[in-house]
C-alpha cells in the first residue's frame, strides 16, 4: 500500500503562481510513477500532469502545458507540481495519484492504484 497526502492549495488570484506537494509513505516510492488529477464541480476528473519514476520523463495536458511543472524527489517521498500564470479555469481539488511503474507514462484514472484526499485550489478572477 501507498498512502498519498497532498498540500499546499489555497485561494489565489488570477495570474498568481501556487505549489501543491504530494508526501508519499509505504512502500518504495520510487516503485511508482506519479501524476496529479483535478476535479472540478460538476465535472469528471481529468489528468492535469505525469512523471515517470526516475523523474526522467514527464507528460503535460495540453491545457497546462507551460504553465505547470512536474517534479520529485525520490530520497524525500515528495512529489510537487508548480503552477504558474494561473487562470480561473483551473479551479478544481487536485488529487496526487501513483501506479506501479510499467514503463510509460499513463493519463487514464483507471491505471492509478492509488490516491490521495485532494487539495482545494481556487482561482479568482
Amino acid at each position: 500500500q501507498v498512502q498519498l497526502v497532498e498540500s499546499g492549495g489555497g485561494l489565489v488570484q488570477t495570474g498568481d503562481s501556487l505549489g501543491l506537494s504530494c508526501a508519499a509513505s509505504g512502500r518504495t516510492f520510487s516503485n511508482y510513477a506519479m501524476a496529479w488529477f483535478r476535479q472540478a464541480p460538476g465535472k469528471e476528473r481529468e489528468f492535469v500532469a505525469a512523471i515517470s519514476w526516475s523523474g526522467a520523463n514527464t507528460d503535460y495536458a495540453d491545457s497546462v502545458k507551460g504553465r505547470f511543472t512536474i517534479s520529485r524527489e525520490n530520497t524525500k517521498n515528495t512529489m510537487a507540481l508548480q503552477m504558474n500564470s494561473l487562470k480561473p479555469e483551473d479551479t478544481a481539488v487536485y488529487y496526487c495519484a501513483a501506479y506501479t511503474w510499467r514503463g510509460t507514462l499513463l493519463r487514464a484514472t483507471s491505471h492509478y492504484d492509488y490516491w490521495g484526499q485532494g487539495t482545494q485550489v481556487t482561482v479568482s478572477s
